[in-house]
């Protein structure tokens, strides 16, 4: 007998300790409590949240790590598990323009090495290809992220605008790449979201049904360290995130300081926009000691991106007893309380916007927020991540 989604996700909800692996759930598979599962995510490139997320579900999992590929300016090697499988994805094939389907493909021949694991989990937007068919034995999960964004909702921002020769191969590309995509979803028991950003996607884009679970943040890492006299970004410098209206905002308010702690494709833009402001300082991406000091010693920190599936800065940031000035889209809308543990922008703000709330956001103000955004922040903390993961994925601690 096969479970629908929803019938998965009562299950799971109401009797987790059914769905600890102690009994056979027909359809998905005999969750075994001491098998180790296997986790199998994109790549590792940068130091960011879903790459974290990664890390500490495999910890806490005892599992076995898949991954595309690893560079060294993503997380130390001491903080992956023993057990991995790493595909190493050639350089040449890393690049952004054919890294995509160069992973799902690589991923998509890995499934025989998945299958020969009870449990298998898939974090990311080209790990899903590695899932076995249904019909062999195991359960397939997916920690969804989001529906790739540039498959869906930010499709046209990916689509050139002009038609050529090119921009119809890319069409055609993206077209075969929805297809076998939505055939690896197909595949999977069980799916969990991010957020309920991302779980609405998730219905809409992929007629599926998810349970959430809000990804971990490390409360016991990111903690107040005082109160230097700077504002800080932490997002990666794409244009999606929206860094350069933080920069022009700074440009209006020459007294105010900024940090920008990341790196990424608009670095170097960027830095030429606020070439010549002394208050503007731009680090590249850091390590983990120096991200902790900055975010722990920062007044506030400013995040506002297009659309954020749910967004792990803001809850570092409030972990620190920081502040946040967000916008009022995506998964921020589940972590920020405005007015309480930060300000939320209309979609629409400008960097006029920006400059108005980081000049009502005094020092004072921001310390008074303190003890609101620890709390806050408790909500998204490793512990109920792993809690969470666990009455789905059937392991106990």
């Amino acid at each position: 007998m096969q479970h629908s989604d929803k019938q998965m996700q009562s299950f799971c909800l109401s009797r987790p300790e059914t769905c600890c692996g102690f009994n056979t759930l027909d359809g998905y598979g005999t969750l075994m409590a001491n098998a180790h599962p296997l986790l199998v995510h994109d790549y590792f490139a940068i130091r960011g949240g879903g790459e974290r997320l990664a890390l500490v579900l495999a910890e806490s999992l005892n599992a076995t790590m898949m991954f595309g590929y690893r560079d060294e300016t993503s997380y130390d090697e001491g903080m992956y598990p023993a057990g991995q499988i790493n595909l190493d994805l050639p350089r040449v094939l890393r690049r952004p323009v054919v890294r995509v389907g160069a992973l799902a493909l690589r991923f998509s021949l890995a499934r025989r090495q998945a299958a020969r694991f009870d449990t298998r989990i898939f974090a990311g937007v080209t790990a899903p290809f590695a899932a076995p068919s249904k019909r062999l034995e195991g359960t397939n999960i997916y920690y969804c992220h989001t529906p790739p964004r540039f498959l869906y909702d930010q499709r046209s921002d990916f689509q050139p605008k002009a038609v050529t020769a090119g921009s119809i191969v890319r069409g055609a590309a993206l077209t075969f790449y929805q297809r076998e995509y939505l055939r690896a979803v197909e595949r999977m028991d069980v799916i969990i979201a991010n957020s309920n950003t991302v779980r609405d996607r998730v219905a809409h884009y992929l007629g599926r049904d998810s349970i959430v679970v809000y990804p971990p943040c490390d409360t016991n890492r990111f903690r107040w360290l005082g109160q230097d006299d700077y504002y800080l970004s932490t997002a990666r410098l794409s244009r999606l995130k929206r860094v350069d209206k933080i920069v022009d905002a700074f440009l209006k308010m020459p007294e105010k300081k900024l940090v920008v702690a990341s790196g990424g494709d608009e670095l170097e833009a960027l830095r030429a926009r606020a070439a010549g402001a002394s208050n503007i300082h731009f680090t590249g991406w850091v390590g983990e000691e120096q991200l902790r000091e900055l975010v722990g010693r920062s007044i506030a920190s400013i995040y506002v991106p297009v659309e954020e599936d749910f967004g792990m800065s803001p809850v570092e940031s409030m972990s620190a007893g920081k502040p946040v000035i967000g916008v009022r889209e995506g998964g921020l809308r589940e972590t920020i309380l405005h007015g309480t543990t930060g300000t939320l922008l209309a979609p629409d703000f400008t960097a006029d916007d920006i400059a108005a709330a980081v000049t009502k956001l005094t020092s004072a103000k921001a310390r008074d927020m303190r003890q609101k955004c620890e709390q806050r922040a408790s909500l998204f903390s490793n512990e109920r991540f792993i809690d969470g993961m666990n009455a789905i994925v059937g392991h106990k601690r």
